[in-house]
């Protein structure tokens, strides 16, 4: 099944200590999370490790975020929105499933 958000998408934070921010998602952790630029950024205590040449201290790492708490950013309207799927018949093609912008119907443009 296709998803509805993908890598490489730009995307606005709808909830959370985050809400609207945007950023682009730079991973998808697994089915429902999310890694998103500059969004859910956390400190995390790191230990030194000689063996590898890592210094230890406080290090600030991107988190995942739910797909739930994110939407598609529309560039037309400058507002959240929602994806959509619609049949493509195009000729050369074939059928082909395409993700459009629930407001406009436009399709939404691969990053």
């Amino acid at each position: 099944m296709s998803s509805k958000i993908r890598k490489g998408d730009e995307v606005i934070v709808l909830a959370g200590r985050d809400k609207g921010k945007r950023g682009v998602v730079l991973s998808r952790k697994d089915e429902n999370y999310l890694v998103i630029e500059g969004v859910n950024v956390v400190k995390k205590h790191v230990r030194p490790n000689p063996m590898k040449g890592e210094v230890g201290g406080i290090v600030s790492k991107t988190m995942p975020i739910h797909q739930s708490n994110v939407a598609i950013f529309n560039q037309a309207t400058g507002k959240a929105d929602r994806v959509g799927f619609k049949v493509d018949l195009a000729a050369d093609k074939g059928q082909r499933r395409v993700r459009v912008f629930r407001s406009s119907g436009e399709a939404i443009k691969v990053a």
